[in-house]
């Protein structure tokens, strides 16, 4: 049986309190299950109509349990027992949640770095099958990821269609593309469905049964879970989550999230990706910060920061003021978390379903594609870092002639109610520990930090850095990797294809006016090693100071 825990203090406690009223008069939670559009305005009528198939989604989804594990008993038969995930967002972060905190293993090629790329398909390419997720099959990333694990199972004698599943909605430029090409399997997923809410969809359940995950017992976990949400009544886990993500008064913006033994393995990361896509909007929004137990913004206690625990079902959890706890299974959370999102959009008075920024990146990046301009020259080069910026006016960097001053400079743009949000276009899987310098640029600054791997982060927080609140200051990390990698039958390269969407978002970046600050690694293992010098450096003293 399926348990939720939850628990608040301090200005989530009195959310809770100031709108729980509100929201069960108002039935809003038996009105979310009902597919009532009308939840968040006139405006958002229409996309809120073709956008709730979610709340169904675990009971829809199990008519595709017998084909997954079908088709995965097949593979395994043919001594194909490696799933590799080609996909973007919402596609990519439910998946590997599920997987990992199964316990199974799933490669997931969310990158267009070459380095990243060129490891994927030399990893047991004999035995490997890919699942090449995208909703409306024109994802870039995941075409090009495609085309090099086919022309790849091409050149070593396999029979790619063989090795080739799809998953997309229904009609959409791949479904018909992928069929003529007579790939192994297509799966359809509801179109209904947003991306950040499809972790129950198709696009989380074909990766994650193929890879070895029960889908039907997570699938159970979550339909129960959505039987306790539909009620009306003050006890519901998900409108008590909402109102804390959204309700605060003053809104406490920040929502800092931490796992303390959950038990869900990288649970942050995805409701990182659903809130801030959903709420990142209008100048308003919540951003989720995915930080550790012992990281600054937990200690820190800013007026503009709400923590929420993750922790193990039965744990006893001591909260300090203004934090939230919460506890249940992966697939129940799943459905709190979506549900919670959708009430705090209520409360913010947004469209959680619609993403209007995301778009202007991948403009921007196609744009160059097109007509690649010249490299603007570097501000000045320290080391193995190149030092740029996207402002046409940056006068914030004025006077800098190294990295660390370069960085001080960034730091020194930061408003109080501010974050600095590090994206770097990197390889992450080879430069993990990378990910080290979040907490202190963190104590660095005193304020909340965000990291994102490029070009994944496009496709979640993105969309809040451009369409949320205009506090954010923005670090971009790129890097020659260290050889290029021809797309198939396209006139750029995975090399181009990387600088494009990193030199695109930067520009998007800076006509929203929101300072950037641009390093290139000329060697990336030097330049990571500078970076790591630099922040710690940093760290070791407050930039008042």
């Amino acid at each position: 049986m399926t348990s939720l825990g939850f628990a608040a203090t301090g200005a989530a406690q009195a959310a809770a309190a100031a709108h729980l009223p509100a929201l069960v008069e108002d039935k809003v939670a038996s009105r979310i299950f009902a597919k009532d559009a009308t939840l968040w305005g006139p405006d958002a009528e229409a996309e809120s109509a073709i956008r709730l198939g979610w709340v169904e989604a675990p009971e829809v989804s199990a008519a595709l349990v017998a084909d997954i594990n079908a088709l995965r008993d097949e593979l395994h038969a043919e001594g194909i027992n490696h799933i590799v995930l080609c996909g973007m967002g919402g596609s990519s972060l439910a998946p590997e949640v599920i997987t990992a905190t199964a316990g199974v293993e799933l490669g997931v090629l969310d990158s267009t770095d070459p380095d990243q790329v060129r490891a994927a398909i030399s990893d047991r390419l004999a035995t490997t099958a890919i699942v090449v997720s995208s909703k409306s099959g024109s994802t870039l990333e995941t075409d090009s990821q495609r085309r090099i694990f086919e022309q790849e199972f091409t050149a070593a004698g396999i029979d790619a269609k063989s090795r080739i599943i799809i998953v997309t909605d229904p009609g959409s430029p791949l479904d018909a593309s992928a069929r003529e090409a007579g790939y192994r399997k297509v799966f359809n997923a509801d179109p209904n469905v947003g991306g950040r809410y499809s972790g129950l969809t198709a696009f989380g359940l074909v990766p994650s049964g193929l890879a070895g995950v029960d889908v039907a017992a997570l699938l159970d976990s979550a339909e129960e879970a959505g039987e306790m949400l539909r009620d009306d009544d003050a006890d519901n886990v998900g409108l008590r989550l909402g109102a804390a993500l959204g309700g605060t008064s003053p809104l406490r913006d920040k929502i800092v999230i931490v796992d303390e033994g959950s038990g869900i393995v990288g649970f942050a990361d995805w409701a990182e990706q659903l809130i801030a896509e959903s709420t990142g909007k209008l100048g308003t929004g919540v951003l989720p910060v995915v930080a550790d137990p012992g990281s600054p913004e937990v200690t820190g206690g800013a007026a503009d920061v709400l923590v929420v625990r993750l922790v193990a079902p039965e744990a006893e959890v001591e909260l300090r003021e203004n934090e939230v706890s919460i506890s249940g299974e992966v697939g129940a959370q799943m459905m709190v978390w979506e549900f919670a999102t959708a009430v705090a959009g209520r409360l913010l008075g947004i469209n959680p379903f619609d993403q209007p920024d995301v778009e202007a990146a991948k403009s921007a990046a196609r744009g160059l594609l097109d007509a690649t301009p010249a490299a603007t020259p570097a501000l000045f080069t320290d080391g193995a870092v190149e030092v740029r910026t996207a402002n046409a006016d940056a006068a914030w960097l004025a006077g800098s002639s190294t990295l660390v001053e370069a960085l001080q400079a960034l730091n020194g743009t930061l408003g109080a109610n501010g974050y600095l949000s590090v994206q770097v276009y990197l390889d992450r899987l080879a430069h993990a520990p990378l990910a080290g310098i979040r907490d202190e640029l963190a104590a660095a600054t005193s304020r909340p930090v965000t990291f994102g791997w490029g070009p994944r982060f496009l496709h979640s927080t993105g969309q809040f850095h451009k369409g949320g609140p205009a506090v954010g200051v923005f670090l971009q990390v790129t890097g020659d990797a260290a050889a290029d990698l021809a797309i198939p039958e396209r006139p750029f390269s995975f090399g181009e294809l990387i600088a494009a969407q990193a030199a695109g978002d930067a520009a998007v970046l800076a006509d929203h006016g929101r300072p950037v600050l641009r390093l290139h690694f000329t060697d990336v293992a030097a330049g990571v090693a500078q970076l790591q010098t630099a922040v710690a450096q940093l760290s070791g003293h407050h930039l008042d100071a």
